[in-house]
């Protein structure tokens, strides 16, 4: 390394020049020097750093046979070959072991290496304690000059070539990025990296050291090319001459200055360009000789402040926060209790770009066409597409994550223990590219929003409250019970109350598409989709047109917002009698983090029209129209075009449950069950109560209360039905989810059936953490966490994970008596100015993973 104009460190490619005189005395000959470069060669970076330049390292070098150097070489000649001379010439010869190679291709150079003259002037110094006279000297040095005579005489008479330039080829020696320059002017300088990393349709500076200033007659050019197969049909290589100005929509170069023995050169990259991590070569032009020499690597990104990108966007509030952001929030529980939970995205951490990147290689659609998958990823739609098939790993394509969504995570992490995607890419690659276990939907979601924010795709992540898992694909859902209100498990439809986050939505405007301005992209392995586990990305627009035979997967994404649900009673024969069609619970409270704050904004009309509005019901008289004919039976009793519809949309009897105060844990739980007679006559009611525990996904876990209640009701009267469910009930057979479903099956004697259902998220009491004012870099700094039993019983096995920017820190207290509350204090020492989210993670072995999380701002340090 040496040091360039400004400060900064260049990366040597090569050395030049006069050949070491100390390496005569090897042979105990003078040596004349030799002045320049043997030749110059294109390849692989060596051990030693060399950027791109292939160094013959003076380890792998075999001197021999060296004699006195002709007097032509003793001025800066280039040798072509072995001419027969009329003075002495030279024989070397080399065995470069780690190319594999007995002589060097065309175009190696020739340097040496600190290392290798130290070991020689080692040996020189034993050499010269046990060297022979010089009269014995001569005698054996004789055969070898009488070898020189007979090779002189063998060799046909011409002249010496020389290369047309003079003082011999130009050649690179060291090559600057300028990385801070271009790295603040590309908003990249938060990637923690030696890689210079550019975002596409932008010019960046470099500068370039030669062995001598370019003459007049040699031109200079440049090669650009990412991938393997890289070719210009695939517009993944393409070559580039300097020219007076930069070009708009291509590859271009220019000079910026020039000094004795450097270059400075601007490079830009058209805003289609594909993304990855790219080759530069530089091009040498000399009459008709061309030599290439590599210079070096840099990555290039999607870049939303170029207008001509595809993930442009206008507003810098929205730039900062859809890329630049490091720490988001998640929206979960249900749509009555809807929770923050933070995510640190950590999408310019160290090795976070490194495994986003191979996230794309070790893909299928790489695997299976490189070439093509390469040249596609200019297009942020695709790249999305490639990102949510590789989230999960059920393709057997070395995916992030695997999904497990019942409650026995024995052995390996629960989903809710994650607070950020940083330890999940970390232990992917740890583990050699398997499939972290385990993942729920908005891991899957947080880990996806880290790769395309680092791709520099614009994203934000959205939660769909009470979403819709089509199987079948009629834009409904299918549920089913018993006589006694007990949900069965038939079909594989399913309603989500918090589908945390599975909509990971890409915020990119297409110029020449206005469609295309938003897309929804789902990365939990719950759709397959051309034998691969992937969802999207599907326009926003498409999805709220109901223009479901848009691509990609826009049907999926339609029903998991707006689809209707089918309430069937399975009698004790099997018949199955539908007791109601729900046309307005799916897709509520969709959720995301708002620009600049923590706060929540609701974007359901972004998704879907207003429910119970004539607009609502055409989109999905019209999405139901453009469904392929195999799935019309299937979807025709949940349409509203035939009376049983309409009856089971208005029945005769109404139901709703209410909560009378909030749902904590380790409080019994009070709901009043409010029954109304919409009909002109009496009415006779059996209403069959069943309360199961159950996942997020409302998978029952198991049955914890079942009553039965007689109700009469005179014309048009409304009662109400008291119900108490108390811990000792649900205490024990919770999941970590800490979620109840209550149902209430109506039954009228006249045959009326209505189905009554509530989802119940128990709430824990939040963990409090204290920040001081005021934080600062490099002074150590002081937090307050504050943690609560709220059962009516003691807690043991206490342990606070704190977690920073990725790094967990676990803290084993001691336990807890009932309804005791605790602190602790956690000190650390910020390194860096800037935004950052301290998560805390409280365990027992009573419940796990209670979340809390607080959001500092690092200050600079103060001036002196």
């Amino acid at each position: 390394m040496r040091k360039l104009p400004g400060g900064e460190e260049g990366e040597e490619t090569g050395r030049t020049g006069a050949l070491p005189a100390g390496l005569a005395e090897l042979l105990h000959f003078p040596l004349l020097s030799l002045g320049t470069t043997l030749a110059s060669h294109t390849g692989p970076a060596c051990q030693g750093g060399c950027s791109g330049v292939c160094p013959w390292e003076t380890g792998n070098l075999l001197l021999l046979l060296l004699l006195l150097l002709p007097p032509p070489l003793a001025h800066g000649g280039v040798p072509a070959g072995v001419h027969r001379l009329s003075g002495s010439f030279v024989l070397v010869y080399f065995r470069p072991v780690v190319h594999g190679r007995v002589s060097p291709p065309p175009g190696s150079s020739l340097h040496f290496t600190a290392g290798f003259l130290e070991e020689h002037q080692r040996a020189k110094a034993e050499r010269r304690r046990t060297r022979p006279p010089p009269c014995l000297m001569a005698l054996r040095l004789l055969p070898l000059l009488l070898q020189r005579k007979a090779a002189c005489s063998a060799i046909p008479a011409g002249p010496m070539h020389r290369v047309p330039c003079l003082g011999g080829d130009l050649t690179p020696t060291q090559l600057c990025w300028q990385v801070p320059a271009n790295s603040q002017a590309h908003h990249t300088s938060r990637f923690v990296t030696s890689d210079l990393v550019v975002r596409r349709g932008q010019g960046f500076n470099c500068t370039v050291y030669f062995n001598r200033p370019p003459q007049a007659g040699e031109s200079l050019g440049f090669i650009a090319e990412t991938g393997k197969a890289a070719s210009e049909a695939s517009h993944t290589r393409t070559a580039f001459a300097v020219s007076s100005t930069l070009a708009g929509g291509c590859w271009s170069a220019t000079q910026v200055s020039q000094d004795s023995n450097y270059v400075n050169f601007a490079i830009s990259s058209p805003p289609m360009a594909a993304i990855g991590r790219y080759k530069l070569i530089l091009q040498v032009t000399c009459g008709n000789k061309v030599s290439a020499r590599l210079l070096g690597q840099f990555v290039l990104l999607y870049n939303p402040w170029c207008s001509g990108d595809l993930v442009y966007l206008a507003n810098e509030a929205e730039r900062q926060e859809y890329v630049l952001n490091e720490n988001g929030i998640i929206f979960v529980g249900n749509a009555q209790y809807i929770e923050a939970r933070g995510w640190y995205y950590g999408q310019f951490q160290q090795n976070i770009l490194d495994f986003c990147l191979l996230l794309l290689d070790l893909s299928l659609y790489h695997r299976q066409d490189p070439a093509g998958d390469t040249s596609r990823r200019g297009d942020p739609r695709y790249v999305g597409r490639v990102v949510s098939s590789m989230i999960n790993g059920n393709d057997n394509d070395n995916g992030v994550l695997e999904g497990k969504w019942n409650a026995d995570f024995s052995h390996h992490e629960n989903p809710s223990r994650w607070d950020g995607s940083v330890a999940i890419l970390r232990k992917w690659a740890q583990d050699k590219y398997k499939p972290v276990q385990y993942g729920q939907c908005w891991v899957f979601a947080g880990v996806a929003g880290t790769a395309l924010r680092c791709l520099g795709i614009p994203t934000r992540l959205v939660t769909n409250f009470n979403s819709a898992h089509d199987s079948n694909g009629n834009l409904s859902i299918d549920k089913y019970y018993d006589p006694s209100g007990k949900s069965l498990k038939i079909g594989q439809d399913s309603t989500w109350p918090g589908d945390y986050a599975q909509l990971s939505t890409l915020v990119y405007q297409l110029c020449r598409q206005p469609a295309w301005r938003e897309s929804v992209t789902g990365a939990t392995a719950s759709c397959c989709c051309c034998w691969l586990y992937q969802c999207g990305p599907a326009s926003v627009q498409a999805v709220k047109q109901g223009d479901i035979e848009l691509s990609y997967d826009t049907t999926f994404v339609y029903t998991e917002v707006n689809a209707d649900i089918n309430r069937w009673v399975v009698q004790k024969n099997g018949s199955r009698v539908r007791a109601y069609c729900d046309t307005c619970s799916i897709g509520t409270h969709i959720s995301t983090k708002a620009v600049g704050s923590n706060q929540r904004v609701d974007i359901t009309n972004t998704y879907k029209y207003p429910e119970g509005s004539a607009e609502e019901r055409n989109i999905y008289k019209k999405a139901c129209s453009k469904l392929p004919r195999s799935s019309t039976p299937a979807r025709r009793p949940s349409t509203l075009d035939d009376a049983s519809s309409e009856l089971a949309t208005r029945p005769e009897l109404y139901g709703k449950f209410r909560l009378t105060q909030p749902p904590l844990l380790g409080k019994d739980v009070e709901l009043i069950l409010t029954l109304a007679n919409l009909a002109s006559a009496p009415k006779s009611v059996t209403v069959n109560l069943s309360v199961s525990s159950v996942l997020y996904t409302r998978t029952a876990v198991r049955e914890i209360l079942k009553e039965t209640v007689h109700v009469d009701f005179d014309s048009q009267e409304e009662k109400r039905i008291p119900l108490r469910i108390t811990y000792g009930h649900y205490g024990t057979s919770l999941t970590d989810d800490k979620k109840i479903l209550v149902t209430a099956l109506c039954d009228v004697a006249e045959g009326v059936k209505l189905l009554v259902e509530k989802a119940i998220t128990l709430e824990t009491p939040g963990i409090a953490i204290g920040v001081p004012p005021k934080v600062e870099v490099n002074k150590p700094t002081t937090v307050q966490i504050s943690y609560t039993n709220p059962l009516p019983e003691p807690v043991d096995d206490c342990v606070l994970l704190v977690t920073l920017m990725g790094q967990a820190v676990t803290i084993n207290v001691a336990g807890l008596a009932p309804g005791e509350k605790s602190q602790i204090y956690f000190e650390f020492t910020p390194r860096a100015a800037g935004a950052m989210q301290l998560h805390v993670d409280f365990s027992c072995n009573k419940f796990h993973h209670v979340k809390g999380f607080a959001l500092m701002q690092i200050a600079p340090p103060a001036s002196p």
